[in-house]
């Protein structure tokens, strides 16, 4: 008999933890190599484990909701064969000592004064580091902040309320001694924290659903963009009526040739990519005060999911792609999507993204800025209307196909200017669509 150890597998090039979600097999159980062994979720998709032998499940080191480091051993596995595998569990033998130490660990990480001896050692992953960074927390204020996950550590979530609230409690802090020297700053100051943390009291025929994890990572991005971000929108029309016509004519022989569908997505994405080749700001992210321009043009489209939630796969390189390429990329990201078989690394990278709001019939929106990114575009719904046209015999009225666009953008970096420029030149290259272009 041998006992071979399953770790915790590398999802993606910039993550170094995953969450237990859920366990197939049970100690005891007999389990096939490849078969799912258990689910696993990061910040960005869920995936599936396979198992890497066949064998009976003897250990689980990780219970459900368990954050587990890239690489730490989660499962053992005896499998029928003998020899050179044998040793692993001496070699991994130390591994189930930072499992049990959490148990006895919690209760006192629960006091304030336990906290500072174990703080010194604690792990600190990438993401909770960065987002450290950003939000100014050094590392002596970092190893106060009460950790939920293995071994106390502090995950994404821990850091992300703890400077929720550190906002909130700063101006406290502040308004002692303005208070001893003038009451009346000490009213919006106390008004503060019942306006950050309001208490719902539902009444009447009411139903309360608990968001499900990747909702709550939505919520979260989403009020950390506002916070970090000064939005500014900017709006334009597109008539895309040569777009519309071009396609109906070649759908049919698009897909014969090449075995693909051709929908407006990478239509709409090929010019987009030409226009951030002439702002090159739109395409980049912030640090501090230094603006880092990104090369590669890595195109994010916004994806709804059959739960209602929401993900961002990454056409890596778009800049490189013809229309073929961007067709098979939108459609094998969009299909992944949709089956929940994405990996990790096929949402990392994005440099600008696009959502298409006009799927669901929507005008136009104002979509907030996925972070760090400095610029999301919406497309609207294509809708049949009468517009003026110019002709060199004089105006007439005709039926277009006209779509509104709108561009949110960091006003830290994007001026009003530049915002407003990319979105009339992306608009402009649309208009200047050939409907005669080959397929």
């Amino acid at each position: 008999m041998a006992i071979v150890d399953v770790v915790m597998p590398k999802m993606g090039e910039s993550i170094m933890e995953a969450t237990v979600l859920k366990w197939h097999k049970q100690p005891g159980d007999t389990v096939k190599m490849d078969e799912t062994l258990l689910d696993i979720a990061t910040d960005k998709v869920d995936s599936e484990v396979p198992s890497t032998a066949a064998g009976v499940v003897t250990e689980i080191l990780y219970k459900e909701n368990d954050v587990v480091p890239v690489g730490s051993p989660i499962a053992r596995i005896e499998t029928s064969g003998a020899g050179a595998s044998v040793p692993a569990p001496a070699a991994a033998a130390p591994a189930p000592a930072p499992v049990a130490a959490p148990v006895a660990a919690a209760p006192v990480s629960a006091a304030p004064a336990a906290a500072a001896p174990a703080a010194g050692t604690r792990f600190y992953s990438p993401l909770v580091l960065n987002i450290a960074g950003t939000e100014g927390i050094g590392m002596a204020e970092l190893e106060k902040i009460p950790g939920t996950g293995n071994e106390g550590r502090v995950t994404k979530k821990d850091i992300l309320n703890y400077v929720a609230n550190r906002g909130a409690a700063a101006p406290v802090a502040a308004a002692p001694a303005p208070v001893a020297a003038a009451p009346a700053p000490a009213v919006p100051v106390a008004a503060a924290p019942a306006a950050a943390a309001p208490s719902v009291n539902p009444t009447g025929n009411v139903e309360i659903i608990e968001m499900d994890r990747m909702r709550k990572l939505i919520a979260d991005h989403m009020v950390r963009s506002k916070a970090t971000s000064p939005h500014v929108t900017s709006f334009t029309e597109a008539d895309v009526t040569n777009i519309v016509k071009w396609r109906d004519k070649n759908k049919s022989s698009f897909e014969k040739k090449y075995g693909e569908k051709i929908t407006f997505t990478p239509i709409f994405f090929e010019a987009i990519v030409k226009c951030i080749r002439k702002y090159p700001t739109i395409n980049c992210s912030l640090d501090g005060y230094n603006i880092i321009l990104k090369k590669d043009i890595n195109i994010g489209m916004a994806t709804a999911l059959p739960s209602g939630n929401l993900i961002v796969p990454v056409i890596k390189n778009a800049e490189t792609k013809n229309l073929l390429g961007l067709a098979k990329d939108v459609n094998s990201l969009a299909n992944a999507a949709r089956n929940n078989k994405l990996k990790a690394d096929d949402t990392q990278g994005g440099t600008f993204t696009v959502t298409n709001v006009g799927t669901f019939g929507s005008l136009m929106g104002t979509p907030i800025i996925n972070q760090p990114q400095v610029a999301i575009m919406a497309l609207g719904a294509i809708k049949k209307r009468p517009m003026v046209l110019e002709t060199k015999d004089g105006d007439v009225i005709a039926i277009r196909h006209m779509m509104y666009l709108s561009l949110s953008y960091d006003h830290r970096i994007v001026d009003g200017s530049v915002g407003a420029s990319f979105l009339t030149a992306v608009a402009n290259e649309l208009e200047a669509f050939d409907p005669s272009r080959d397929i």
